[in-house]
């Protein structure tokens, strides 16, 4: 499960357990009473989220919030519960939404800047994302996945505005190549910088790995030669996608650089 399914899930709990929505209070009304107004009872909206039935927690979830009568506390609750269910529609910019009443309502949910920080990293938008990150990580030290999350997004951007003196230019020079799979690199702006950035983070990994065992590092650039001697052989023959190849190996260096 990702981090982001599992804080959904512990929020759908927190619903469920909260007091504050006391959907199994002793009721004390009479038979002469008028029932209850449907639109601030929060036991629809709770069952819904906890069943995952995105399309009714948006429409039950939605009436406790539009309702005057809803405690501040409970319309939080509906906000974030609501979230979740756009994003499981995908529906990533109304989530955000939610997220920013709900942080409006009450700024020290350290929970809520982290779902947000991750929908904004999902966007691309990684300084709103590293923003978020930050302030979960400030409101509560010990949230389990805020501090890494920030380091690593962290890295990323670093990663890429050292990259981007280099935008344009792969990790060879293309005026000296003899191999007809680097003349291909240098023919396309993609492969160009795809080239640059396997080059750069295999460079930061086998860095970091050498400082802790000079053997590790070595192992990694041994990987790294080992991609480029397939990739010079692959290169030209039947089914053999060169950008695909490549993506991949770049996919590989950055979970080694996170982990």
């Amino acid at each position: 499960m990702t981090a982001s399914a599992k804080l959904r899930s512990s929020l759908v709990a927190a619903l469920l357990a909260s007091a504050l929505w006391c959907a199994a209070c002793p009721a004390h009304a009479t038979s002469a009473e008028p029932a209850g107004d449907p639109q601030v009872d929060p036991a629809p909206c709770v069952a819904a989220a906890a069943a995952d039935d995105a399309d009714r927690a948006v429409v039950l979830c939605g009436r406790l919030i539009n309702s005057e009568k809803t405690p501040r506390p409970d319309r939080i609750k509906a906000l974030v519960a609501r979230a979740g269910a756009y994003q499981r529609q995908d529906l990533i910019d109304r989530a955000i939404g939610d997220y920013d009443t709900a942080l409006q309502l009450d700024p020290t949910l350290a929970d809520i800047f982290y779902s947000r920080g991750e929908l904004w990293r999902r966007k691309g938008d990684r300084r709103r994302a590293l923003a978020d990150f930050a302030a979960a990580a400030r409101l509560n030290p010990d949230h389990p996945t805020a501090k890494a999350s920030h380091k690593t997004l962290a890295q990323e951007l670093e990663r890429l505005g050292a990259l981007m003196a280099v935008y344009g230019k792969p990790g060879f020079n293309c005026a000296t190549t003899r191999f007809a799979v680097e003349k291909a690199i240098c023919a396309s702006p993609e492969l160009i910088n795809l080239d640059r950035e396997i080059n750069a983070v295999n460079a930061k990994v086998v860095r970091a790995a050498s400082s802790d065992s000079p053997r590790a590092g070595r192992a990694l650039q041994r990987e790294q030669d080992e991609f480029v001697d397939r990739r010079n052989a692959g290169f030209g023959k039947p089914g053999y996608d060169l950008g695909q190849e490549m993506r991949k190996r770049l996919d590989h260096l950055l979970a080694v650089e996170r982990y």
